[in-house]
């Protein structure tokens, strides 16, 4: 866990909070900004095993709450059992950031970039990762923020929906699924004190997703983004902890980006 991530206030004291796809990259530093925060974390994890003990490791290393979990997000009865032994373990459920992304690679130059050769199968896999699991956690987890009269559930998309700069039909197409789930479940679970809100990330420096990602590309996003700054993936994280807490109790059912006003939806 890095320094900056030590010294957040305690934003999130008691709450406890299920990470999904959390072992790398960006569920791995929300994980951290959360547990820094004062949160009891599930860092979830479908293959990754190592790379999720180490968050864990990372995260009680510094005095914060956490343990690891392998499951499926395209499988309920996996998120169903997952929520159980979050029960379990701290009593509740507060928080569910639903990251967990199928495996990506961000080359403008791959089939999936063109109507003329992206195939049905790109589609269903990012579908299936992205809203399915979406929608399966949400399952999961609410039977007990319904109990509790509240929760905070975040899903996290890309700008690429508002911006289609690279035409990437599968992940884009997934990404904008959630757009409509998210004010869907707003509409229908604020009634139990459950807020929804959707945060769109730009290309972030660096992911998994975006190491093949060059300096120069880098380069031109910042200078064409208001803030002249590509974001990283601890502004982001950030981002998602601001959602995450008390802060934000008034907003729910939106959709923002997190891109430094590169777009402006």
């Amino acid at each position: 866990m890095t320094q900056t991530n030590a010294v957040i206030p305690a934003l999130l004291t008691d709450k406890v909070v299920i990470v999904t796809g959390a072992s790398r990259g960006l569920g791995a530093q929300i994980a951290q900004k959360m547990a820094a925060a004062g949160a009891s974390v599930c860092v979830n994890y479908l293959n990754s095993k190592e790379a999720a003990e180490t968050v864990v490791a990372d995260i009680i290393a510094v005095g914060g709450q956490a343990f690891s979990y392998q499951a499926d997000v395209t499988e309920l009865e996996q998120m169903q059992d997952m929520a159980k032994e979050v029960v379990a373990r701290y009593g509740r459920i507060d928080i569910l950031v639903n990251n967990a992304l199928p495996s990506y690679q961000f080359n403008p130059n791959a089939d999936y970039t063109s109507i003329e050769t992206v195939k049905w199968a790109h589609f269903s896999q990012q579908i299936d990762g992205i809203v399915k699991g979406a929608v399966n956690t949400v399952q999961a987890v609410l039977p007990q923020m319904k109990a509790q009269k509240m929760g905070k559930i975040i899903n996290i998309s890309t700008n690429l929906v508002y911006n289609p700069v690279v035409t990437y039909y599968d992940y884009t197409t997934a990404k904008s699924a959630l757009i409509g789930l998210t004010r869907n479940l707003a509409a229908e679970l604020g009634q139990y004190g459950i807020r929804v809100n959707l945060l769109a990330g730009g290309l972030l420096k660096t992911t998994d997703a975006s190491r093949l990602t060059t300096e120069e590309v880098f380069d031109y996003i910042a200078t064409t983004t208001p803030l002249r700054q590509a974001t990283s993936v601890a502004d982001f994280a950030n981002s998602v902890l601001l959602m995450a807490s008390d802060l934000s109790t008034a907003i729910t059912g939106q959709s923002i980006a997190v891109d430094g006003g590169l777009t402006m939806p």
